[in-house]
């Protein structure tokens, strides 16, 4: 398939419209409209419905398919690239909330940094294309197993620390005084669901092997202090690593003593790196 073809047709389904994404993609509507109509003629059967404008079933069946098929594009571009290129001043980070501990922080170079907090399946992305230079992703882990990555491009991860986690409840809750906390005990328990700001809580059924783990509040954000203040004012359990959790007011933050799992880090990279970031990956990078 044409990619620019395809990159139309994802354009035209996500905006549920010719003319919008002809805007957007700088193209007469009439183009947009050859574009799908050339996309359908190879395909040998139609993608989208004309009124209201939808996808077919097939249609969302390529839709499927078409996200990783243009990343995998993108990510192949930036890796030709980035061996092509003379070396960049300065260093690009994307990095989840959770993965910038004291000890990431005090490594990254005194100036020329700019620091980019993404939603956890948009760091390895944002590596693969070129728009960050590292990434920085963490998990729940089996001691010294590395994490599940979206298979969005060949990348390189270091292991850059794994922590203790804990349970954040509300100071008055049940359980507050308990000196650890199993996990399979809370699957019945309220929870924020906050993928993107906390441990997710797919996450916490596959470190169970079952089920339950229904969220009470869902947070779509990134910022920690508001999932720790919902936290505090009990609207549900949380799962942290150690330092984002102790000492947050109002919350007591209690270990977690089973499964035996741990909050771990890693350092992405393309490429092999150079300048800064090749000097903040051998800052941070453990054996």
């Amino acid at each position: 398939m044409d990619p620019h073809l395809l990159r139309t047709y994802v354009t035209v389904a996500r905006l549920a419209s010719f003319s919008a994404a002809a805007r957007e993609l700088g193209y007469t509507q009439s183009a947009v409209s050859q574009h799908i109509a050339a996309l359908e003629q190879d395909l040998g059967t139609p993608l989208l419905a004309r009124r209201p404008v939808v996808p077919t079933a097939a249609g969302e069946r390529l839709l499927d398919h078409a996200g990783p098929l243009l990343l995998r594009l993108a990510a192949a571009r930036a890796d030709v690239v980035r061996l092509a290129a003379a070396p960049v001043q300065g260093l690009t980070l994307a990095a989840t909330p959770t993965s910038l501990g004291p000890r990431v922080l005090a490594a990254l170079p005194p100036a020329g940094v700019t620091l980019r907090v993404l939603a956890r399946d948009e760091v390895p992305a944002a590596v693969a294309t070129g728009t960050a230079d590292l990434g920085l992703v963490d998990g729940l882990a089996a001691p010294s197993d590395p994490l599940r990555l979206p298979d969005v491009a060949p990348l390189t991860a270091h292991a850059v620390g794994e922590q203790q986690v804990r349970v954040l409840l509300p100071a008055g809750h049940p359980l507050a005084g308990r000196p650890a906390l199993r996990l399979a005990d809370l699957a019945d328990a309220r929870w924020i669901d906050a993928p993107d700001a906390g441990l997710p809580l797919a996450q916490l059924r596959a470190a169970t092997g079952g089920g339950g783990f229904r969220s009470a509040l869902r947070y779509d954000g990134i910022d920690l202090h508001t999932l720790t203040a919902l936290a505090a004012a009990g609207h549900g359990l949380a799962l942290l690593p150690a330092p984002v959790a102790d000492g947050v007011p109002g919350t007591v933050a209690v270990p977690l003593a089973e499964p035996r799992v741990v909050h771990r880090g890693e350092l992405l990279h393309g490429g092999p790196p150079r300048g800064a970031a090749a000097d903040l990956v051998e800052a941070l990078r453990q054996p």
